[in-house]
């Protein structure tokens, strides 16, 4: 085919409308062999209009041919025209050797639609067609496994496993980590990985593996596998926060610490970062630097509350109350039930007794069962005088901790100093 292979020397040397004008040509004039084989060039090439155009001429000869309606449908497809791709294959006839692709596509157009109960109907159609088809099987398994469904996800890959490990260029030993990791099954997962490492070293897969690693309580793996992935792409962001995690469980705060400040170093707007070195910070000891760090994730996120209440807790035990009063009007609006709490401790001790008791009695509502709180209330209502109401919080504890004799005794000075 002299002159399409003039096209494709045209269009790789740059000399497009002298290609264009040729392609015109047959288009126009040429034969049905060479627009069926130009059209299958252009399409490689990314010419997607083009190759279109000349589907649609052969089809205008042969409107039956199952195998021109596939290629017009998958041009139509790459160019994101889904709904006119589904009518073509509608068009495919039964009979015709190429409908169960058309059913494979189609199903992965409706997948992509959410319309999970067609795609399935259609691949299961498929299956009738071609049973020993093993792209029919992974696509199902694919299904499956998008649905959440994942024990018959899982059956399927492990039944396609047992013919091929890649499909599709896709690593099936990887896919069946991946949903027995999803579903939970973390310690099972863990040989597929590893298949699928010895198969081809593949940074998003590596993450994957430590990842259920850690899940699986397997927290030296996991480190020695996010240490791998650091080392051989230091922007991955995500490893650096499962790393500090892993660290942390084996006890080991400072290394955590430090792999906090490696991931600051590629990510300094991660606040969950910032957050957790706030934590770990805390547990060496490094009072300030934990401040510092949670004051930094609040600063990339003003209603970031797990970060203000840690941030308070820190605050309370160095008796800092005007900042804590600072950060809770801060996250006000929130109306976060521990950052009233908070507050209302902290107007306590500045003894701004009557704004205390309003944030008392507002956390109460959310801390009517929490002894905690009880015991923060009920010293408060005491102090103010207020007996009868620190009676019944008092009452309350003892019935949630009847072993313990300080809450009897305050309940019975109470009762009696009432009484009298």
């Amino acid at each position: 085919m002299d002159k399409v292979n003039k096209i494709i020397t045209l269009l790789e040397n740059g000399h497009h409308e002298e290609a264009l004008e040729s392609y015109q040509q047959i288009l126009l004039d040429g034969s049905h062999e060479e627009r069926f084989l130009l059209a299958e060039e252009l399409f490689q090439y990314g010419f997607l209009e083009e190759s279109k155009a000349l589907f649609e001429r052969l089809l205008e000869a042969y409107p039956e041919e199952g195998e021109l309606l596939v290629l017009l449908a998958e041009t139509h497809i790459d160019l994101g025209n889904e709904e006119e791709a589904i009518l073509v294959l509608e068009r495919i006839n039964e009979h015709d050797p190429s409908f169960p692709q058309s059913l494979l596509l189609l199903a992965d157009l409706y997948q992509m639609d959410g319309l999970f109960e067609v795609s399935e109907q259609k691949l299961l159609k498929a299956k009738e067609i071609l049973p020993d088809e093993i792209i029919v099987d992974f696509a199902l398994g694919e299904l499956y496994a998008e649905q959440g469904r994942f024990l018959e996800a899982k059956r399927i890959y492990e039944n396609v496993l047992s013919k091929e490990e890649i499909i599709a260029g896709i690593n099936v030993n990887q896919r069946l980590a991946d949903i027995l990791s999803a579903g939970g099954a973390f310690e099972e997962a863990l040989p597929y990985y590893e298949k699928a490492l010895d198969d081809k070293l593949e940074i998003n897969t590596l993450f994957s593996y430590a990842f259920t690693a850690l899940q699986a309580g397997f927290n030296r793996t996991a480190i020695e596998k996010l240490t791998e992935l650091k080392e051989l792409d230091p922007e991955y962001h995500s490893l650096y926060l499962y790393l500090a995690q892993a660290y942390e469980r084996e006890e080991e705060a400072a290394s955590g610490l430090e792999a906090v400040k490696e991931g600051l170093k590629q990510d300094e707007f991660n606040k969950e970062l910032f957050f957790y070195g706030g934590k770990l910070a805390l547990k060496n000891g490094n009072e300030k630097e934990s401040e510092d760090m949670f004051r930094q994730a609040l600063a990339l996120d003003p209603e970031y509350v797990q970060a203000a209440i840690l941030l308070n807790k820190l605050l309370l035990q160095q008796e800092r109350y005007e900042d804590v009063i600072e950060i809770t009007e801060m996250l006000n609006e929130l109306e976060e039930p521990q950052l009233i709490w908070d507050s209302a401790v902290a107007l306590q001790h500045i003894e701004e007794y009557s704004e205390a008791l309003n944030k008392y009695q507002l956390a109460y509502t959310f801390f009517k069962q929490q002894p905690d709180f009880l015991s923060d209330y009920g010293y408060f209502l005491a102090e103010e005088g207020k007996r009868e109401e620190a009676a019944e919080i008092f009452n309350t504890l003892t019935k949630l901790e009847p072993g313990n004799e300080e809450y009897q005794d305050v309940l019975q000075r109470l009762t009696d100093n009432f009484l009298d």
